[in-house]
């Protein structure tokens, strides 16, 4: 039958993600093995969907069988369950390709979590590793493939150890194969509940009843049966459908086994008609940060599945699950039309609007519903702020912070109620960790007048809050960049105010010669609004990046951080003792102290000065000239 039937059968190794995941399987690290059934059956649908696809641009692929289908066949006598498809079908390269590696980034990092997960039920489908589970419940595994409009049968099989062996179907194998995939379990001996038609339905019902195929299970006399609904759930009205019937939709769609946090169903009609069934899900897939996961949102075209790869909603809504299905766009529409199409662009901007939509309405509910999903994926979310300036009030409305007033999270409404008489900005630091930038001493002029400051520790804080932003007519301002005025906003203990008279002549030599004894370390040195206690604080330029920008950057090596201004606390006894030794002449103390100064604001900043051991000299020798006065 086969061109190649000469072949002596080779034993060919897994790929190593592959023989440590399939060691996983092999010893049931889950509890519940359901699973592998509604993964086979979904690979089964994908496989119907492709070729129902591509039979738009060649029908003669829907030859050689009746109807796109998926099949069940318990064996209780051999001990097997058959699974089988007359979807698109394999080759034997595509075999080897698909069944023996993972082309997936993050397998890593999948696999630890998988190791890690007390009830990593539902990691399986989330990753496209869904085959391999199979082997928890089969201790050798058979797939038979015909690749549509081949007459060429290849069979893969293992025992899910040393690796895996292709070989040329035997005529038996072709017979049952006319199209399409068929994979034999040779069940373990204690899988024997999956050759129980009821075990079968059950899980059928369960996982895979809006699975558009149909799904047949067969009887003890080989007779078939449908045990699925096989409907378009998304195309039916609102009032047919119960909340389990959504939450049995979204696991079917998603892979997943968590609650839906949101649902989103709808029919748009006008100029473009197309439903829509979206899920905001619960819990936070461990690939969330990898922009080139594929599969949210799954396009199709009067029910013809198209792509999951059409980005109907924009990467930072990438953690919505769901289907759109048009009744507009051609059947044979390509990526590049995809990209380009008007339609296609309306449809995004209208799904994107109305999930905005749909979380304002959640964020405005009482009780903890969403500050779930803004645990989940705010840090995702707020990937818009950068991308999205059109939305980008509505975006930060739905933020969620971390501030200085307390437990718990604050929205901008927020703080915006609860601003100071005469303060007129958003203030906020970005760092790495909340409780460091508590610590940081840009918060004393803040904090002596009661001013609420942002504290925002996500990577993307450090991009979006580059853009000039305001929320309702209040600009965003950052502690450690640029200038900083507060004197209008009233101290909360007036009687704690150690400001003196100033000396504009006489801070104006003490802030020059700390310029010149620091050389070319600092950018400018300057007097400080911004400090009540610390004697000093590097902060970054207005028309520059933020501090933490610039360390980020620089750890990626994409260019070398701008020299940091030093600002001094005119008041604090150090600089007033630094002033007396100018004004003394003593020019290695005004050098000691100014370079003090500087190493003190590096370590208060998080950074290590670029010579401890002149740091520690000094610090040495200025306690000593203490102690001896």
């Amino acid at each position: 039958m086969n061109g190649d039937t000469a072949e002596t059968p080779k034993m060919q190794p897994f790929q190593a993600e592959v023989s440590e995941l399939l060691n996983l399987m092999v010893h049931s690290v889950y509890s519940e093995t359901d699973v592998f059934l509604r993964e086979l059956i979904s690979n089964a649908s994908d496989a119907c969907d492709k070729l129902r696809y591509e039979a738009i641009a060649e029908p003669d692929l829907l030859e050689g069988a009746d109807k796109l289908a998926i099949r069940i066949v318990p064996d209780a006598v051999a001990k097997t369950l058959t699974i089988s498809d007359t979807g698109t079908g394999m080759d034997r390269q595509e075999l080897i390709d698909h069944l023996g590696t993972i082309a997936r980034s993050g397998t890593k990092a999948f696999l630890q979590r998988l190791t890690e997960a007390k009830d990593g039920l539902g990691l399986i489908g989330q990753f496209g590793v869904g085959f391999y589970s199979a082997f928890m419940v089969a201790d050798r595994i058979e797939v038979s493939s015909r690749k549509a409009g081949s007459d060429d049968v290849w069979v893969w099989r293992s025992e899910g150890g040393a690796g895996f062996e292709v070989v040329p179907a035997s005529d038996e194998q072709a017979r049952r194969v006319p199209r399409g995939t068929e994979i034999v379990l040779h069940l373990k001996s204690d899988a024997g509940r999956y050759l129980e038609a009821h075990e079968i339905e059950r899980i059928v019902r369960t996982y895979s009843d809006n699975i558009l195929f149909p799904i047949e299970l067969a009887d003890d006399k080989g007779e078939f049966r449908q045990i699925n609904a096989a409907s378009a759930l998304w195309q039916r009205s609102k009032s047919e459908l119960k909340p389990e019937d959504y939450t049995e939709a979204y696991r079917t769609i998603a892979g997943a086994f968590d609650e839906p946090a949101l649902t989103l169903h709808y029919r748009a009609e006008g100029r473009l008609s197309y439903a829509v069934l979206l899920f905001v899900p619960t819990a936070r897939p461990f690939d969330l940060a990898d922009t080139a996961r594929k599969g949210r949102v799954k396009l199709y075209v009067r029910r013809v599945y198209i792509t999951d790869d059409a980005e109907l909603l924009p990467p930072y809504l990438r953690f919505v699950r769901g289907v759109v299905d048009s009744e507009d766009l051609p059947l044979n529409v390509s990526r590049e039309m995809l990209q380009n199409n008007p339609q296609v662009a309306q449809i995004r901007s209208a799904l994107t609007g109305r999930v905005i939509g749909e979380l304002e309405g959640a964020a405005a509910k009482e009780g903890d519903g969403y500050a779930k999903i803004w645990e989940a994926f705010g840090g995702v979310l707020k990937e818009g702020l950068y991308e999205d300036r059109e939305r980008r009030e509505q975006l930060l409305a739905l933020s969620r912070f971390t501030t200085t007033a307390g437990e718990g999270l604050r929205s901008l409404k927020q703080y915006v109620a609860d601003m100071k008489p005469n303060q007129t900005e958003i203030y906020y630091l970005v760092g790495e960790d909340a409780e460091r930038l508590r610590a940081t001493p840009k918060l004393e002029a803040t904090r002596a007048r009661g001013i609420e400051v942002l504290l925002l520790t996500d990577p993307i804080d450090a991009f979006w809050t580059m853009m000039p932003s305001d929320f309702e007519g209040k600009p965003l301002k950052s502690l450690s960049q640029g200038n900083v005025d507060l004197s209008l906003v009233p101290l909360l203990d007036t009687a704690a105010d150690k400001d003196r008279k100033s000396d504009a002549d006489s801070d104006a030599t003490v802030l020059k010669a700390v310029k010149e004894a620091l050389g070319e370390s600092v950018s400018d040195v300057r007097a400080s609004g911004r400090l009540t206690d610390s004697a000093a604080c590097l902060v970054a330029s207005a028309q520059g990046p933020d501090r933490e920008l610039e360390r980020l950057l620089a750890r990626q090596n994409r260019g070398a951080s701008a020299k940091p201004i030093l600002e001094l606390n005119m008041s604090h006894d150090l600089v007033r003792a630094l002033a007396t030794a100018l004004e003394a002449k003593r020019e290695p103390d005004v050098a000691d102290l100014s370079a003090l100064l500087f190493d003190q604001a590096q370590i208060l900043d998080g950074q290590v000065p670029a010579d401890p051991a002149g740091f520690a000299r000094r610090l040495n020798g200025l306690v000593m000239r203490g102690l001896r006065a």
